[in-house]
C-alpha cells in the first residue's frame, strides 16, 4: 500500500508539473516557429551556410533538406566511430566494426538510439559528445520541423510553401532544445548525475580487488536524450545506472523531460491553428491512452502469475530497488509512449501482461504522447484518417480544419500509417522464418517471439528500447533493424510532407451544418478509437502468439 500511494503521488506530481508548463511552453514553441525575426546567432549561421531565411520551400524541397541533412549526419557519425583511434579522449578504444558503426549511425540520426554494443567499453568521449549527443539534439529538431510543416499545411491557404527546413531546424535547436537541455543538465548534476571527461576512476572493492569504474560526460547527454525523446544511454544499463539516474527525484525529473515537449506541442498546434480546443482534444486522446496503458502495466506487475513473483509480492526481477514497481512502470510506459527508448528497468523481465502493454504502446504508433514532433504529426495523420472514416459513414466529403480530404491526402495518410506495421510484421516474420536466425534467441516459445516482435517494433517506431533476451549483433539483425529504422523514420516523414504540401495548396472552406466538429469530445473518442482499431486489426494475431499467450499461460 505504501508503494502504491508513493506511486500515485508521483503520477500526481508529474501531471501537476506538465500542467504548469503546458500553456507557457506550448505558446512559446508556437512563437518560435511563427516569429518573423531571427536571433543574431541564427542570422550569422544562415550567412555562414548561405541560407536565405526569408525564402519558403515547396514540400519536395523541404523533404530534400530533411533527407540531405540526415544522410550527411549518418556519414559523419559513421566516420567518427570508424576513426575513433585517431580522436582525442578515445582512451585506447579501437575503431567500431563497420556493421555496428553503420547501425549506430542510422540509429541516432533517426532518433531511435538503438544500441547493440556496450557504450562505456566501446566509445570514447569524443564520439559520445561530437557524434551521439549532437544527434540527440538535431534528430529531435528534425521531428519538430516536420510537425511544424504539417501544421502550416493545415493553416495556410492557396500556397505551395511550407516554410524553410533550415530555419525550422535552426530554431528548434537554438531556441528550444539547447537552452532547455542546458538547464536540465545542471539540474541533473545537482541531483547526482555524473559529469566527467575522465575515462574512469580506480578503486578497491570490498573484496580487496582493484576495479575501474567508467566515467563519462553523463549529464549533458542524459538531459537531451530525455528532452529530445532519444533514449541512447551513455552506459549499457541506461537509466537504471546510478550515474545516469541516482534516485527517485532524478527518475521523476527524467520522466518529466521526456513528456514535456510532446505534451506541450498539442498546445502549440492549437495556438498555431487559432483554436486551442483542437489541441486539447488531441491531448485528451494522448492522456487517456497513456493512463490506460499505465494502469494495465501497473496491475500486471503487481499481480504476477509466476510462483517466484507471487512469493516476492510482485514482479521485482529486473527492477531497481530504489525505484520499485510504480516508478519502473511509470518510466517504462512513458518511454515506450514517447519513442524515447530509455529504460530504468528490464522490460524483458516484465510479466507477460506488463511486457505486452509496453509493446502495444509502441504499436499504437507512439502517439501517447509520442516523440518530439513525431507524436504530433503521427496523431494528426490518425486524426485525418478518423475524419475520412466519419465522412464515409455520413456520406459527405471529409474536411479537417477547413481543408477537404481527397484521394491524395488520404493516400499520403495511409502510407504514413501502414509503413510501421509493414516493417514490424515483415521483419519479425523473416527473423522467425529464416534458418539460423533463431540461434540469436535466448528464450523459446511465446516469450522468444515477443523478444523478436519487440525488437522490430522498437526499430520501426524509432524507439530504441529492447527485450534483452535477443542477441542482435549478427549481420542479419544489424542490417534488417537498420533498414527498419531508416524506412520507419523517413517514409512517414515523406508522406507527411506530401500531405502538408497538398493541404497548403487548398483554399480554406467554411464549416457547414454537416461538418464534423473536430474540437469536441466526440472527435476525441473517434480518434482514440481509430488508433486502437488500427493497432488491434493489424497486430492482434502477432500479440496473441507472443505476450498474450505468455500472460494467459
Amino acid at each position: 500500500m505504501d508503494d502504491t500511494l508513493a506511486g500515485l503521488l508521483q503520477v500526481a506530481l508529474l501531471l501537476v508539473l506538465l500542467a504548469a508548463c503546458y500553456a507557457p511552453f506550448g505558446d512559446y514553441m508556437a512563437r518560435v516557429f511563427t516569429s518573423e525575426r531571427d536571433w543574431r546567432v541564427e542570422s550569422a549561421l544562415y550567412r555562414l551556410v548561405r541560407v536565405d531565411a526569408t525564402s519558403g520551400q515547396r514540400w519536395p524541397t523541404y523533404a530534400a533538406g530533411v533527407l540531405g541533412f540526415s544522410f550527411v549526419s549518418i556519414v559523419l557519425v559513421y566516420l567518427l566511430q570508424r576513426l575513433q583511434p585517431l580522436l582525442p579522449m578515445s582512451f585506447g578504444r579501437g575503431a567500431v566494426d563497420p556493421a555496428t558503426a553503420l547501425n549506430t549511425a542510422i540509429s541516432f540520426v533517426t532518433n531511435t538510439n538503438w544500441q547493440s554494443y556496450v557504450p562505456e567499453q566501446v566509445l570514447g568521449n569524443t564520439v559520445q559528445m561530437a557524434g551521439l549527443t549532437v544527434q540527440n539534439v538535431v534528430s529531435a529538431a528534425v521531428g519538430l520541423a516536420v510537425a511544424v510543416a504539417l501544421v502550416r499545411g493545415l493553416v495556410r491557404s492557396g500556397t505551395d510553401r511550407l516554410g524553410n527546413f533550415w530555419v525550422d531546424l535552426t530554431r528548434g535547436v537554438v531556441r528550444i532544445l539547447l537552452p532547455f537541455a542546458f538547464v536540465a543538465a545542471i539540474l541533473l548534476v545537482a541531483a547526482g548525475v555524473t559529469m566527467s571527461l575522465r575515462s574512469g576512476v580506480d578503486l578497491t572493492g570490498v573484496d580487496g580487488a582493484a576495479h575501474t569504474v567508467p566515467m563519462a560526460p553523463t549529464a549533458s547527454q542524459e538531459a537531451v536524450k530525455m528532452l529530445g525523446t532519444n533514449g541512447g544511454g551513455i552506459y549499457n544499463a541506461n537509466s537504471a545506472h546510478p550515474f545516469e539516474n541516482p534516485d527517485g527525484l532524478s527518475n521523476l525529473f527524467e520522466i518529466f523531460l521526456m513528456l514535456v515537449i510532446p505534451v506541450c506541442l498539442t498546445r502549440t498546434f492549437g495556438t498555431m491553428v487559432g483554436n486551442r480546443r483542437q489541441g486539447t482534444v488531441l491531448l485528451s486522446v494522448m492522456g487517456v491512452l497513456w493512463a490506460a496503458v499505465l494502469a494495465v502495466a501497473w496491475f500486471a506487475e503487481t499481480h504476477p502469475n509466476g510462483p517466484a513473483a507471487l512469493a516476492a509480492g510482485g514482479a521485482l526481477e529486473g527492477k531497481e530497488v530504489r525505484f520499485g514497481i510504480p516508478s519502473s512502470v511509470l518510466f517504462g510506459v512513458s518511454t515506450t509512449g514517447t519513442s524515447t527508448g530509455a529504460v530504468n528497468s528490464l522490460h524483458d523481465s516484465y510479466t507477460g501482461g506488463g511486457g505486452g502493454v509496453v509493446l502495444l504502446n509502441m504499436l499504437f504508433g507512439e502517439v501517447a504522447p509520442g516523440g518530439v514532433g513525431a507524436g504530433l504529426y503521427g496523431i494528426l495523420v490518425l486524426a485525418i484518417v478518423a475524419v475520412f472514416l466519419a465522412g464515409l459513414m455520413v456520406g459527405r466529403t471529409p474536411e479537417y480544419l477547413g481543408k477537404k480530404l481527397g484521394r491524395r491526402e488520404v493516400t499520403a495518410a495511409v502510407v504514413a500509417i501502414l509503413t510501421m506495421p509493414t516493417l514490424v510484421l515483415v521483419g519479425a516474420g523473416l527473423a522467425i522464418a529464416l534458418p539460423g536466425t533463431l540461434d540469436a534467441l535466448n528464450n523459446d516459445g511465446a516469450h522468444g517471439f515477443s523478444e523478436v516482435l519487440y525488437a522490430y517494433a522498437s526499430a520501426a517506431n524509432n524507439n530504441g528500447s529492447a527485450f534483452a533476451g535477443l542477441t542482435v549483433t549478427g549481420d542479419f539483425f544489424q542490417t534488417t533493424l537498420g533498414l527498419a529504422m531508416l524506412f520507419g523514420r523517413f517514409v512517414p516523414i515523406l508522406a507527411v510532407l506530401a500531405l502538408a504540401g497538398s493541404l497548403a495548396q487548398q483554399r480554406r472552406v467554411e464549416a457547414g451544418a454537416g461538418t464534423l466538429a473536430t474540437d469536441e469530445p466526440l472527435f476525441g473518442v473517434l480518434v482514440g478509437g481509430t488508433i486502437v482499431l488500427v493497432a488491434a486489426l493489424t497486430f492482434f494475431p502477432a500479440l496473441a502468439l507472443g505476450p498474450l499467450a505468455e500472460a494467459l499461460a
